[in-house]
């Protein structure tokens, strides 16, 4: 069996690669194995390229890999677009016939096999939509993988669209299967064999956030489609109600976070999501929860912009929208998850503080996490703690004062219709009791309540993940999605004797700062690997701890592969 295996289809939009991919992954999965995905396709319903790419495994799988031991290919332009990802002794499956001339790569081993895929369509099942279905079937074959488990997986995803072409899906799987059967010539490289049932559950990022919300006790959503976090939506709008919860489709962003505030105001746990252009149109309404101290949860998942940009890439460029976007002096959390199971936690994480500390918290995914399905440890119940929010008790509620100034700057929150609770929540600055006030002593004392709780948030939390040789002279610190491919990178160069070592912060504000300082000081060189074009997080540590740090950014659409963050560590330790 291959210990590790990375499998690309490839083709246009509209030919199903997503539901190849989909089918495959879920079929490895049950067959015991790690998996790790990733996904892109344009933002157009057809034409474009398109790839799903696989990684199966037995061992922990922190990244997407980076070259392919199977290409398979749908058209030419896919076959020779991929090409440079593959590696030495790697299997290249695509649509064509064994007298077609192309420019095969000289300067590789590599294993091509065509299959008149087309012709196979067209003469023999009469739906050319079955392509994807004779491609699974070849790789199949090609992976000496148990056929029984992927034509069940086929049939689960396919049956919906009616028995017709369920049965041609699953001909055009056989006939992609029986074709390499009967046309190889020898034992191709790739085995993977079941390994027998796995306890781990197969996620999405965006799954493992709607699942967490849900297990914190989140019972309203509100939300607009936005690619590429409608999937939260399209989940949790089939298994919230199922336990008395409401999902709201909002006309806009702004109504959605509106709705947020609106159920939170009367005691629900509630959030939304959204991407980028979204969270642009929240930040008066984020203000408006800043001021009116009301807990809300806010999921940004990141795509390529300014602007509609480019809904269907990744990219981390929200940063400095999450940290400071809204005007005025604005208090909030930004918590940034960096794989699929950290999803699960940290949205956990952000219901708690909003509830305790009742402020807005942004979490910030992105496309690339969202999307890409990860094999994840089940919950452990014991693990999920659901904060609560102080409420008023005894003789509060005679004299009560909804911002009552308090050494945390928590007050407690009445629910509307409760004796004597009555309060308004406003975004006009207030006194106690929540009338409007513009005296600057009470603004001062207000901002001052407000800001106070980061100071205890500081306190209360130890969110960041930190590793390798604490007299390390290189240092990686980042955030987000692209720590399992520095991970990845670290345990290369551990291994080959590059004391390195790294720190990723789940909490990017407030900042972990003693945590910090204590990781740069001994540091001769400091890598910030970031998905954005400016270099957002590598800024806002120079400004912070007046460190020269040396940003490593990509700004493709795509996140970073290990060789990229190995190449660059490298160069830092050689100099």
């Amino acid at each position: 069996m291959t210990s590790d295996c990375v499998i690309r289809i490839a083709g246009e939009s509209g030919e199903g690669i997503v539901l190849a991919g989909e089918i495959v992954t879920l079929a490895l999965s049950r067959a015991g194995f790690n998996i790790f995905t990733f996904r892109t396709y344009p933002a157009e319903v057809r034409g474009g390229p398109s790839l799903f790419q696989i990684r199966a495994g037995a061992g922990c799988l922190r990244s997407q890999g980076d070259s392919l031991d199977i290409l398979v290919s749908l058209n030419d332009e896919a076959r020779d677009g991929n090409l440079k990802d593959l590696k030495e002794g790697s299997v290249l499956l695509w649509d064509g016939t064994s007298d077609v001339q192309w420019d095969s790569p000289a300067d590789k081993d590599i294993l091509s096999f065509p299959i008149p895929i087309t012709e196979i369509v067209s003469r023999e099942v009469g739906v050319y939509r079955c392509k994807n279905m004779v491609a699974i079937g070849a790789l199949c074959n090609v992976l000496h993988f148990d056929y029984s488990v992927l034509e069940s997986v086929i049939q689960e995803k396919t049956s919906k669209k009616g028995r017709h072409l369920l049965e041609k899906n699953l001909l055009a799987y056989k006939l992609g299967f029986d074709y390499v059967e009967t046309h190889k010539t020898k034992s191709l490289p790739c085995h993977l064999s079941p390994i027998g049932k796995s306890e781990k559950l197969s996620l999405s990022g965006n799954e493992a956030l709607a699942l967490g919300a849900l297990m914190s006790g989140c019972r309203f959503y509100a939300a607009y489609p936005i690619t590429p976090a409608t999937d939260l939506m399209e989940w949790l709008a089939l298994e919230l109600p199922r336990i008395g919860g409401t999902v709201i489709q909002a006309e806009d962003e702004m109504s959605a976070l509106g709705m947020v505030l609106g159920a939170s105001f009367v005691g629900q746990k509630a959030f939304t999501a959204t991407s980028g252009p979204g969270l642009s149109l929240m930040a008066e309404l984020i203000g408006m929860a800043c001021m009116a101290e009301i807990p809300s949860v806010i999921v940004d998942v990141q795509r390529g912009g300014p602007s509609t940009g480019m809904p269907t890439k990744t990219e981390q460029s929200d940063l400095n929208l999450a940290l400071y976007g809204t005007h005025g002096d604005s208090p909030r959390i930004v918590l940034a998850p960096t794989n699929v199971e950290d999803c699960f936690y940290q949205i956990m994480n952000a219901f708690n503080l909003s509830e305790k500390y009742q402020v807005p918290v942004i979490v910030l995914s992105d496309q690339s996490l969202g999307h890409r399905k990860e094999s994840v440890r089940r919950p452990v119940m014991a693990d999920i703690k659901r904060g609560e929010r102080l409420r008023p008790k005894g003789d509060e509620s005679k004299d009560y004062r909804r911002y009552r100034l308090t050494p945390s700057g928590v007050s407690p929150m009445a629910i509307p219709g409760e004796d004597e609770g009555y309060y308004v929540a406003q975004g006009l600055e207030h006194d106690e009791y929540g009338a409007p006030c513009y005296d600057p002593e009470n603004h001062l004392q207000m901002t001052t309540k407000r800001f106070c709780k980061l100071q205890d948030i500081s306190d209360d939390i130890a969110l960041f993940k930190r590793y390798g040789k604490r007299d390390a002279r290189i240092g990686i610190i980042g955030w987000g999605s692209t720590e399992g491919a520095v991970r990845e990178a670290f345990e290369r160069l551990n291994t080959e004797g590059y004391p390195v070592e790294v720190f990723y912060p789940q909490v990017l504000n407030p900042l972990p700062d003693k945590e910090i300082r204590n990781f740069l000081e001994n540091k001769k060189s400091v890598l910030v690997p970031e998905i954005n074009y400016t270099g957002q997080f590598s800024m806002l540590l120079r400004g912070k701890y007046l460190k020269q740090v040396t940003p490593l950014t990509i700004c493709g659409g795509v996140p970073f592969t290990v060789k990229e963050i190995y190449s660059k560590v490298r160069e830092l330790c050689d100099t």
